[in-house]
């Protein structure tokens, strides 16, 4: 097995493995007067809204252990990719090859007059997406579908759509898988900073719906990491021999801590 893709398939399995022991056990936990931590990472209380997400997490998750072992059998692996950085600019050093600003009281040239070519050749904007596409209430995609995405996405991007679906967040990882998890992500062309910014986004959307909810209180918002414990049984990484993780042999060699 390639050691890159033995370290990515380490980390797919253990999500995978957490994502299904909450969906067998959302409908009895959704009873716990804790679960609304996990609800809030969601962005609802919902269960047809949690398990439609927990679907989809669970289909993208198995493409990609799909995609990647079919790499490794054609004897290819995956090599980490340090994530790119844009030059800072300044109005007094502007990018090779623009012109500097002309000054206050000199007028700016008028720009050139485009071929008529040129507005031929723009390309048509993209289709438009229904209402609701990215809704798996209301559209769940076929694994075929999954697939095909996961091979032309950054795979560090499909993993912070797996996490957004499962509700894997750093409070509910142990620090080792977090850091492992967070590297995985930024060194396969992802960003955290959209799953965190989306974590915000839904807890907000959560308090919006408690406020409407008659009882509702707001003690998910106190809880802390044993309420987690409680409500999950673990902290995703804690059981990464059995049953979250099947990849046979040793694996010390295959975690990932950065690009060669």
């Amino acid at each position: 097995m390639p050691v890159g893709i033995a370290a990515l398939l380490h980390t797919v399995r253990i999500l995978l493995g957490f994502g299904r022991h909450l969906a067998a056990t959302a409908q009895a936990r959704s009873a716990s007067p804790d679960f609304n931590a996990i609800a809030a990472c969601f962005g609802t209380g919902r269960l047809s809204a949690i398990f439609a997400h927990l679907q989809r997490g669970l289909l993208r998750a198995a493409a990609l252990e799909r995609v990647l072992l079919a790499r490794a059998a054609r004897g290819r692996d995956i090599h980490f990719t340090a994530p790119r950085e844009r030059p800072a600019t300044t109005p007094a050093d502007p990018p090779a090859g623009q012109p500097p600003d002309p000054p206050a009281d000199q007028p700016a040239e008028a720009p050139a007059a485009q071929p008529a070519e040129a507005s031929v050749a723009r390309k048509a904007p993209p289709p438009s997406r229904p209402p609701g596409w990215n809704d798996p209430e209301l559209f769940m995609p076929t694994p075929e579908q999954l697939e095909a995405q996961v091979r032309r996405r950054p795979i560090g991007q499909t993993l912070v759509e797996i996490c957004l679906d499962l509700a894997v967040v750093p409070g509910f990882c142990t620090g080792a898988f977090w850091n492992t998890l967070f590297d995985s992500i930024r060194l396969h062309g992802g960003s955290v900073a959209v799953l965190m910014l989306e974590k915000v986004r839904r807890e907000e959307a959560f308090a919006e719906e408690q406020d409407r909810k008659p009882g509702s209180n707001w003690d998910w918002l106190e809880m802390g990491r044993e309420a987690f414990r409680r409500v999950l049984g673990f902290f995703i990484g804690e059981a990464a021999d059995e049953p979250f993780d099947p990849l046979p042999g040793p694996r010390a060699a295959a975690v990932a801590t950065g690009p060669p």
